[in-house]
């Protein structure tokens, strides 16, 4: 078990591949705040399950995105268990769809509020928490988006490219407390909204891929164990894609 003991904080585990992460992160020991926007009666019974069948804690904590104090009351609860934190995965999110002229202002903010700024926010809390320790991994979730830009996602695209500068910056700052920043970049992955598309649609999206596939969340959800484990000890300040050679 690459990560037997740790104890991590995942965001977004509600469905895609927030939910896998944490199925994977239970299924490697590691014991989970699991952090969701609302209640949900099957995440409830999945985590009872996971934590019976992994012989591993799974707290599920629920709080919004784009409220500031909703998030703040989310993570007091979390630092109430007294219990370090090992790693931060900051999985939730939201996509927009919009040609950048069609984008209005308010789309912009509510984006870079729930992809960005509420990112921000987890991240400053668990890292205090993590300092005090003296290790800890973070690890944001990015997109090739943010990287190389996407027609139509201009909001999105500029929210997750905001989202890597910090991932840098934040790796330079928190070394010095043993904490490290890594960010993982998605390609196109096969979800429920991919396979909502059209046979046409899902063939110029796999088109660019080296490996003319789409990709699983179980194999983001490995690359995201691999940089909370020790196995990535000397990993900080990098952008690993995950985008089956689009790259």
């Amino acid at each position: 078990m690459l990560l037997k003991g740790k104890n991590a904080v995942i965001t977004g585990c509600l469905r895609g591949i927030g939910n896998k992460t944490m199925e994977v992160f239970a299924k490697e020991g590691a014991n989970i705040w699991a952090c969701c926007q609302r209640e949900d009666a099957e995440l409830e019974k999945q985590i009872q399950q996971l934590s019976e069948q992994f012989g591993v804690w799974i707290k599920p904590i629920y709080f919004d995105l784009t409220d500031p104090e909703s998030i703040k009351l989310g993570l007091k609860s979390i630092m109430a268990d007294k219990k370090p934190i090992d790693a931060l995965v900051n999985i939730a999110g939201m996509t927009h769809n919009a040609l950048f002229h069609m984008t209005s202002m308010n789309i912009m903010k509510t984006v870079f509020e729930v992809d960005f700024f509420s990112q921000m926010q987890i991240s400053q809390f668990v890292t205090k928490l993590m300092a005090r320790n003296k290790r800890g991994s973070v690890i944001n979730i990015s997109s090739i988006a943010g990287l190389d830009g996407n027609a139509g996602q201009l909001a999105y695209s500029a929210a997750k490219g905001a989202l890597i500068s910090a991932t840098k910056t934040m790796a330079q700052e928190l070394a010095a407390s043993d904490i490290r920043v890594n960010a993982v970049a998605p390609g196109v992955i096969d979800t429920t909204m991919t396979r909502s598309l059209s046979d046409v649609v899902k063939a110029g999206l796999i088109q660019p891929c080296e490996l003319k596939r789409l990709g699983t969340d179980e194999e983001v959800a490995n690359t995201i164990v691999f940089l909370a484990s020790d196995l990535s000890s000397f990993v900080t300040g990098q952008v690993i894609r995950v985008d089956g050679g689009i790259g």
